[in-house]
């Protein structure tokens, strides 16, 4: 396995010829420089040798495996520092969330694993299936990756996606329930340099990948969605450019040189509810053609379900992630208003 992976320093190519698991661990170092460990399929770990920073970061895709511009963006990234056209400064982990859904073509096997981080994967009927298996596996990976160093230590995860439908802000962030914690600014003019100028501040616990990180660990964690869904090799990355570069000088530690906190460059919500699904006759009330984002003015019917309308509350509202399709119990859409700096820093 080793030398399969030194001889093509693709770990994407590596992980999907071992979907389900790995046989054992491994590592090796990168010259002088950089010591790899593999822990897991889709589970790897570069660590520098010298001139050690601070920052613990985690980049993660393919949490749904038809997501496929993140999975590609991060392959190049790991093929650099593999083949060492990048010597990284920083801790660095790379999680390819569902190597066996990628494998599939599909966003899941069985069941959403964004649905089913912070303990979710064993409530209810317990690891049953490969998705609560996958994001037992994934905790314990974080886990250990974020504790291995008693220090204290800048921790960082971006959890990166893409969107089913089209949006009116092509890229945007979701920064997850901080309960007692300001948001920080540093982290969002960060996206904004990477091209992602919208930020969603979310209104209450969930159990996403990012949630986990961010509520265990203290993280700052986000689920970024970088645009609309296509297979694997019809992907403009050129639209990642920015992305690319900004990571890149973050895990090399470069100096970053952030602009500063300017709310003319950004465009924030705030989530306000989130609307379940409590009968299965849910239909939304307006074509699936609409891009996340698109506002509804106060009183319009938004959905039907059991018989009763489910109606905008204030005075507008936009819409994220909608999807009917959902099972009973479900979220069929997250709701937004406009939001300020107030509980940044």
């Amino acid at each position: 396995m080793l030398q399969q992976l030194k001889q093509s320093n693709d770990f994407l190519a590596f992980t999907l010829s071992h979907p389900q698991y790995l046989p054992e661990s491994f590592a090796f170092d990168l010259g002088e420089h950089t010591h790899v460990e593999v822990w897991d399929t889709g589970v790897i770990v570069f660590e520098p040798l010298q001139a050690k920073h601070c920052t613990d970061i985690i980049l993660s895709c393919a949490v749904h495996g038809n997501e496929t511009a993140p999975i590609e963006l991060c392959n190049a990234l790991m093929t650099e520092i593999l083949s060492q056209q990048l010597l990284i400064k920083e801790r660095v982990m790379f999680l390819i969330g569902n190597p066996a859904a990628i494998h599939n073509g599909s966003r899941f096997i069985d069941e959403n694993l964004n649905r089913l981080f912070n303990g979710a994967h064993s409530r209810d009927e317990g690891l049953c299936n490969p998705e609560r298996v996958r994001a037992h596996k994934l905790e314990q990976y974080v886990d250990r990756f974020y504790t291995a160093h008693t220090k204290h230590r800048h921790r960082i995860h971006y959890d990166l996606h893409t969107a089913i439908r089209g949006s009116k802000h092509e890229k945007f962030a979701i920064y997850p329930y901080r309960p007692g914690r300001k948001y920080s600014k540093q982290q969002i003019m960060f996206l904004e340099s990477c091209g992602i100028n919208t930020i969603l501040f979310h209104h209450e616990p969930t159990t996403t990948f990012s949630y986990f990180s961010s509520e265990n660990y203290q993280a700052d964690a986000f689920t970024i969605e970088l645009g609309k869904v296509f297979p694997m090799g019809q992907n403009d990355m050129t639209r990642f450019i920015a992305l690319k570069a900004s990571l890149t000088l973050l895990m090399t530690g470069k100096d970053l040189q952030l602009p500063e906190f300017d709310l003319k460059r950004l465009n924030l919500y705030q989530v306000c509810r989130s609307i379940n699904k409590h009968f299965d006759d849910f239909e939304f009330n307006f074509t699936n053609d609409v891009e996340n984002f698109t506002a509804f003015p106060q009183g319009y019917t938004l959905a039907m379900e059991g018989g009763q309308p489910v109606k905008i509350q204030h005075a507008s509202e936009s819409i994220v992630f909608p999807n009917a399709k959902v099972p009973v119990g479900q979220r069929t859409v997250l709701m937004l208003t406009a939001a300020d700096d107030s509980n940044l820093a």
